[in-house]
């Protein structure tokens, strides 16, 4: 389909298109990452959402790389690595769910240096996507699924499929943050809503850290 230097850099046409519509699919259901974005856009509106969308996809894309390099094997291999890592995750997600009941709507020192928090929310995202061991799972198990068996350098192959599937992603959580970041400005007036809003996110954020300590290999 497309090829540099005689390399195929992707599958047939037709597995593409399987590929990018099971990955748009995929993309779609909602999970921890999403909630993450859908959060940072509902408190910080949409610069807040973009730069969260934008972490999520940097995590993913560890995830895409350690994938190609072959690492991810090393989670489906040893239990006590993925324990480790399910575990360094779960404790991540309840500390953001903390996070957001403690320190309320104050947050006046953080607004005050866009930059750094800006940063901070970028590094959190990314975290919250790199610290979920399933998600690397997922990118051993999915990608290959769709890699020409008779590709030359099939490594490239899964990078570019990654690439790909973190593109699209990215522009998925990228128009939920638009969707979540106007929701939020329509109704800032119901003064209730910013603390339901806040204890939501904070609650579905401890239940995906639950779900995450509670999820086994498969």
């Amino acid at each position: 389909m497309f090829n540099v230097a005689g390399i195929e850099l992707l599958p047939p046409l037709s597995t593409f298109l399987v590929f990018a519509l099971a990955g748009l699919a995929l993309n779609i259901v909602p999970g921890a990452d999403m909630t993450f974005v859908i959060a940072s856009a509902a408190r910080g509106g949409r610069r807040d959402g973009f730069i969260a969308a934008l972490g999520i996809g940097g995590g993913a894309l560890v995830h895409v790389i350690v994938a190609v390099l072959g690492l991810s094997a090393l989670l489906a291999a040893s239990q006590t690595a993925f324990t480790l890592i399910k575990w360094a995750g779960a404790a991540y997600l309840l500390y953001i769910a903390a996070s957001l009941v403690w320190r309320g709507d104050s947050g006046t020192a953080e607004d005050a240096r866009p930059r750094l928090a800006g940063w901070r929310l970028f590094r959190a995202a990314g975290l919250v996507n790199i610290l979920n061991p399933k998600v690397a799972l997922f990118f051993l198990a999915f990608l290959p699924q769709f890699v020409d068996p008779n590709a030359k350098v099939p490594a490239l192959q899964i990078l570019a499929l990654g690439l790909w599937f973190d593109f699209v992603g990215t522009l998925v959580n990228c128009g939920v943050a638009i969707a979540a970041a106007d929701a939020a400005t329509r109704l800032r007036h119901v003064s209730w809503l910013s603390t339901a809003a806040r204890w939501f996110a904070a609650t579905a954020m401890g239940a995906l850290a639950v779900r995450l300590a509670l999820a086994e290999r498969r």
